[in-house]
């Protein structure tokens, strides 16, 4: 038996059968309850960098940022 012929053997028998019970493995660790956390951080991936911009128009008069707008009605420009 030639070197090919043998491990074409082992890659066909063996090697199939340890790669299924890792991707099995991998399965069932990804899915553990301990692996909540990861689960949670990488679903809000997409999320992370967003910054709610809140536009204040200073109608109200109980706005905290009307001073602010007050000052800086000069700033137009920058």
């Amino acid at each position: 038996m030639d070197t090919y012929s043998l491990l074409r053997e082992v890659a066909d028998s063996w090697v199939l059968l340890v790669m299924f019970c890792f991707f099995v493995g991998a399965g069932i660790w990804a899915f553990l309850p301990s692996q909540g956390d990861a689960r949670e951080d990488a679903r809000m991936i997409p999320l992370r960098n967003d910054v709610d911009k809140k536009v204040c128009s200073g109608a109200c008069e109980t706005c905290s940022c009307v001073g602010l707008l007050e000052k800086l009605k000069g700033f137009d420009d920058v």
